[in-house]
């Protein structure tokens, strides 16, 4: 295992071959804001926080990465276009799995610029690759915003459509609400009783809990409207499960996707994204015919990641975790924007794995 001093090394190598690319090297405090932060993160992040607080700054986290410090330091004082590079600790809790490391150093490149998407997203790739290079490791790809296109496109009630939304991220939950909502899965007996009485309230007892009796009602009335709206189609379900099922090398996942947007047209401009992607990809020396592309890959990292994704992996080591990650995220930009957005794209990667990997300092 590399130690500290040569994790540290490593990581000052990486930062200063970002900056040779026209990163501008920042710092962001240990110490974030919790209350903000927290809801961006996602599920997997707010539960491996480390949270305190104190009297001045209320509820404040040790950073879990740097990705949103850097985002919401842009969003205030950043000029247009942007690079940045970083090279810190940052703090996971590990309690479900104590043999991987709750501090360890993180080394990024973020690009902020609006003239042309896909050659960001093949300019952070490409630079992550360089880093990596010399290691063995299975590059992944996918497009969030691929999956979010389909979704939205689904002819389906708004509601639905804003609950697979929001569970993306969550690959078991998505399925069930999709059976659900495509009439697949039995409604619980519990669920029809309280659906077709007349006077759902009149035996609930007193009220427990933070919910009032209007909170309940209302929440009743949406199962109801969720109940007597007509189940997504066949041909849209089909389609797109056979989008989440795509797992090829890029030109042929791009090819298959075509077919599905038959059936799927929302998709459409997001299939132009990812055409355009992986020509600057080539276009940087990436060798697009042999770059591995799933269409739900990413679906359980980073609930920010609203498009491109990718990461490198050690197939011969399952025990790690990815040694580099990134994606963009523009949604990002605009939630902490406060009015304003510009299509944003990064990837972190972790000297100490890429070290151990490697058989110690180079």
């Amino acid at each position: 295992m590399a130690s500290r001093a040569e994790t540290l090394a490593e990581a000052a190598r990486l930062r200063a071959g970002f900056e040779a690319a026209g990163a501008l090297p920042i710092e962001t405090p240990i110490l974030q804001p919790a209350e903000t932060l927290l809801d961006l993160y996602g599920e997997d992040i707010r539960a491996r926080a480390y949270v305190t607080s104190d009297a001045l700054r209320g509820e404040q986290m040790l950073r879990p990465d740097f990705t949103v410090p850097v985002v919401q330091m842009h969003m205030v004082q950043g000029a247009e276009p942007a690079r940045y590079t970083y090279a810190g600790e940052v703090f996971r809790r590990q309690e479900h799995d104590p043999a991987r490391a709750s501090e360890y150093i993180q080394v990024g490149y973020e690009v902020f610029d609006r003239s042309n998407p896909g050659a960001a997203d093949a300019e952070v790739f490409a630079l992550i690759a360089q880093a990596v290079d010399g290691a063995p490791l299975r590059a992944a790809t996918g497009d969030i915003g691929i999956l979010m296109a389909a979704v939205q496109g689904l002819n389906t009630t708004p509601a639905r459509k804003a609950a697979l939304m929001r569970h993306i991220w969550r690959p078991r939950r998505f399925r069930a609400l999709l059976d659900r909502f495509a009439g697949r899965s039995p409604v619980p007996p519990t669920r029809s009783a309280l659906l077709a009485s007349t006077e759902p309230m009149a035996d609930a007892g007193p009220a427990i809990g933070r919910r009032g009796p209007a909170e309940i009602a209302a929440r009743i009335e949406t199962l109801r409207a969720d109940a007597a709206a007509p189940p997504i189609g066949a041909t849209e379900l089909n389609a797109l499960e056979s989008l989440l099922a795509v797992r090829e090398t890029a030109p042929f996942a791009l090819a298959q996707l075509r077919d599905i947007a038959v059936d799927l047209p929302a998709i459409g401009p997001a299939l132009y994204r990812l055409e355009a992607r992986l020509g600057a990809l080539a276009a940087r020396g990436v060798d697009v015919d042999d770059l591995d592309f799933e269409a739900s890959y990413g679906r359980t990292s980073m609930e920010y990641y609203d498009g491109f994704v990718f990461g490198f992996y050690a197939e011969r080591r399952p025990d790690l975790p990815p040694v580099a990650t990134g994606g963009r995220y523009d949604a990002l930009t605009r939630q902490l924007g406060k009015g304003t957005e510009i299509p944003a794209v990064g990837g972190v990667l972790r000297p100490g794995l890429l070290l151990d990997l490697l058989g110690g300092a180079r």
